[in-house]
């Protein structure tokens, strides 16, 4: 139990880094809408929308690889650190002098002439946060959340507070033609660009604080470590760009896929962009705690009763994600506010399918180690690229469809679902095989099928009673709370020992 509540408090540390990030950059979107036209701040959606994708990239599985071999027993964990900080190193500055030199046809390319600035900009981004991702990754298997949650937060408060002093205090002083040091700092041929300024200062900060961890790297390269750490660690390029895949290719392809004219689509974009957010819940704490988990199973690997803890964490984690399932829905009257705008609520039947997702996204995380623990890197990469064609023909199939159940912006909710559904269940079958562990996959879909038998009761039946609607919510919510705590769910009859 003691090391359950540890990775709990750790979930807690990494939450609260993304939990601040991702409210503080919603509270810039009314910012940068004010201050430009959409076309401006098209510019970076267009180029943030490559970072996702360049980072798997320039990363090359590196994070994960050092898990693997840096929390081995035995290991020279110093050497470790320096192989992959070397590799990550060279490669990040090569893909930064590179950039750099071809900023100009790059530029041309995306078809923004006489900005090569924001391309270079945007290489030193990437290539910073690169270059960190191996520090990063070295605090959390030295169980330092409080060192990343902070460090992570200083990036965080510099990149707001840039982007506040640029955008809402210098612009509008240069605009208003005052003759202060404020409008003197503001250049309008920038624009959009003080967005990249902004976020380079704030991962160039980043890099510094950590340069003490960079005395380990007089421990050396190691070449033969460094052959076994690439081929570990390259499967999760493609694990990475297919889990990417799943995330974001319905969003990008309803403009275009949706079977109305163009104004129509772009509204239906809009409205399930801003329910998808009403599951964002869901995903920090997957998040969160997949910064936590990944580093203790890692550690936990070669104890007797790991398999032990493995069950019981994947038990604890279905229960609580069920949970917020189970608040989300119930209370979505509250929960849709955040949107605001009553002309969206039309979508907010993507939000309990995108939550289940999510569910099953944290459950292939639990699931998934199996590949990291036998090497089968590659089994894992295969797993995930099965899912993303699942995303690619289900979307296909289904965003056509004049279907108010399946078809447009819900089929693409559903083909979350299933992909997700699919990875947690393949990843199961595949793992009993190579790792096999007692997770008690019955109970955990007893307590899925029960849960959602409280939200369509919710739905369908708590409406018709005579009474206020949150107190059979309420109600609804004691219930499964009554079933958790005689045995099917928060306080779980232990799995045996393997």
């Amino acid at each position: 139990m003691g090391q359950l509540k540890k990775l709990a408090g750790q979930t807690a540390l990494y939450g609260l880094s993304s939990i601040v990030g991702r409210f503080l950059n919603y509270f810039l979107v009314p910012l940068y809408t004010s201050k430009f036209a959409p076309s401006d701040y098209g510019i970076t959606t267009e180029f943030y929308a490559y970072v996702a994708f360049l980072i798997v990239l320039l990363t090359y599985g590196l994070e994960t690889a050092l898990f693997r071999f840096y929390l081995q027993k035995d290991t020279d964990k110093p050497k470790v650190f320096a192989t992959a900080m070397v590799s990550i190193t060279v490669s990040s500055v090569a893909f930064m002098l590179l950039s750099i030199v071809l900023a100009s046809p790059i530029a041309n390319a995306l078809e923004y002439p006489g900005h090569a600035d924001y391309v270079i900009w945007f290489a030193l981004i990437l290539g910073f946060d690169a270059i960190t991702a191996i520090p990063f990754a070295k605090l959390r298997a030295d169980n330092c959340p409080l060192a990343f949650a902070g460090i992570k937060l200083v990036n965080i408060f510099l990149n707001i507070g840039l982007n506040v002093f640029f955008i809402a205090i210098c612009k509008p002083a240069f605009e208003a033609n005052q003759g202060s040091w404020l409008a003197s700092v503001y250049n309008p041929s920038i624009g959009v660009g003080y967005m990249f300024l902004s976020n380079l200062a704030a991962s160039a900060l980043t890099l510094l604080m950590m340069l003490p961890m960079y005395r380990s790297l007089m421990a050396g390269f190691d070449k033969q470590l460094w052959k076994e750490m690439i081929a570990y660690g390259a499967p999760m390029i493609f694990v990475g760009l297919a889990s990417i895949i799943n995330e974001t290719f319905g969003r990008a392809m309803l403009k275009y896929w949706l079977p109305y004219d163009n104004a129509t689509n772009l509204h239906m974009l809009g409205v399930y962009g801003a329910c998808y957010k009403l599951a964002a819940l869901m995903s920090i704490f997957i998040q969160a705690y997949r910064y936590a988990a990944e580093p203790f199973f890692f550690a936990k690997k070669q104890d007797s009763d790991a398999k032990y803890l493995y069950a019981r964490t994947f038990d604890y984690f279905s229960v609580f994600s069920l949970f917020l399932f189970l608040a989300v829905t119930l209370c979505i009257d509250l929960f849709k506010l955040f949107i605001r705008n009553p002309a969206y609520y039309e979508g907010l039947g993507v939000v309990p399918i995108l939550l289940m997702a999510n569910l099953f996204l944290g459950m292939y995380v639990n699931l998934s180690i199996w590949f990291k623990f036998t090497d089968k890197t590659r089994m894992g990469a295969v797993v995930a690229v099965g899912g993303a064609i699942i995303t690619l023909g289900m979307n296909i199939l289904l965003i056509p469809l004049h279907h108010p159940v399946f078809g447009g912006y819900m089929g693409s909710a559903w083909a979350t679902l299933v992909t997700y559904c699919y990875m947690a269940v393949i990843s199961y079958v595949m793992g009993q095989k190579y790792y096999p562990v007692n997770y008690q996959i019955g109970r955990a879909g007893a307590m899925i099928v029960f849960t959602l038998g409280l939200y369509f009761v919710d739905k369908f039946y708590v409406p018709l009673l005579p009474i206020h609607p949150y107190i059979s919510k309420a109600f609804l919510l004691a219930m499964f709370f009554l079933i958790a705590a005689t045995g099917y769910g928060i306080k779980l009859r232990l799995p045996v020992k393997q």
